[in-house]
C-alpha cells in the first residue's frame, strides 16, 4: 500500500511515530512518501504561493498524491499528527463493498469547539471539515487533480471536495478518524487516532486524551532515547 504523509518541520516527530504504528499494525507491506513542500517545489509540483493562513505545510499538497501516484492503483493520504491503531489493509474492505468512487473518506459533520489550535493557529470552521485529513484516493478516477489545477484551485474548492460530485464519494468509518475531543464520534475503539487540535508531541497537549498512547509508540520507534512519560498521563 502506497502511504502519502503531510510533513511539517513543526511536527517531524509526529511524522515518524505515525510511520511506525502503522508497520506495526500492517498486515502487507507498506510504502511511505513524505509530502515535503521544499522538495515538491523544487520538483516543480507545488507553485502556489505560502499561505500564511495555512495551518500546515502540507495543507494542499496533499491533493497532489495522485499525480505523484501518476493516477494509478491506490494511495493512502494521512495527515501527520496521528496513531494508527488498525490494519491500513483493512481499508479496502470498503472499497470492495463500494467500488468505483474517487476518494474514500471519514465523513464527520461537526463544528470545532475552539476557535485556535496548536502553535495558535486558526481553526476555521467549514463545511466537510476534516474529511480530507485521511483520504484513500482512487488514483485513476482523478484525472481532475493535475499539479495546474491544484495549484490555482482555492483551498475551499480542493477541501470541500468541489471537484467531485457527490455520488463519487465513498465512505469509511469515522473510527478511522478519530477526532480527539471533538463530538460525533464513533463509539468503537478507533482505529486512527488524530489530534486535530493540538498532539502529545507539543507541551501544551502532554495531557491530552490517548497521550499515553503515543509516548508508547514514541519509545517502540526510538527505544535508545528513553522516552520519559509525562506526569498525570
Amino acid at each position: 500500500m502506497n502511504i502519502f504523509i503531510g510533513y511539517d518541520p513543526h511536527e517531524i516527530t509526529a511524522y515518524h511515530v505515525l510511520c511506525h504504528s502503522i508497520l506495526r499494525q500492517a498486515s502487507g507491506p507498506v510504502s511511505f512518501t513524505p509530502l515535503v513542500q521544499s522538495a515538491l517545489r523544487t520538483s516543480g509540483y507545488y507553485t502556489r504561493r505560502k499561505d500564511v493562513a495555512a495551518s500546515t505545510e502540507f495543507s494542499l499538497t496533499r491533493f497532489l498524491v495522485p499525480a505523484l501516484s501518476q493516477y494509478r492503483g491506490y494511495s493512502l493520504f494521512l495527515d501527520c499528527d496521528m496513531l494508527m491503531r488498525g490494519d491500513v489493509y483493512e481499508l479496502m474492505t470498503y472499497v470492495h463493498a463500494d467500488p468505483g468512487k474517487a476518494v474514500y473518506v471519514c465523513q464527520h459533520d461537526y463544528t470545532p469547539r475552539t476557535e485556535t489550535k496548536f502553535l495558535g493557529q486558526r481553526n476555521d470552521p467549514y463545511p466537510r471539515k476534516n474529511w480530507s485529513s485521511v483520504m484513500l484516493f482512487n488514483n485513476a478516477c482523478c484525472p481532475m487533480l493535475t499539479p495546474k489545477f491544484v495549484n490555482q484551485a482555492t483551498p475551499a474548492e480542493l477541501h470541500r471536495f468541489a471537484w467531485l460530485t457527490n455520488r463519487d464519494i465513498g465512505e469509511l468509518p469515522l473510527g478511522w478518524n478519530y477526532l480527539v475531543g471533538e463530538p460525533n464520534q464513533t463509539e468503537a475503539p478507533p482505529k486512527n487516532i488524530h489530534w486535530t487540535q493540538g498532539g502529545p508531541w507539543f507541551r501544551d497537549y502532554a495531557h491530552t486524551s490517548y497521550a499515553q498512547e503515543w509516548f508508547d509508540e514514541l519509545g517502540l520507534a526510538f527505544p535508545s532515547l528513553n522516552v520519559p512519560k509525562p506526569v498525570g498521563v
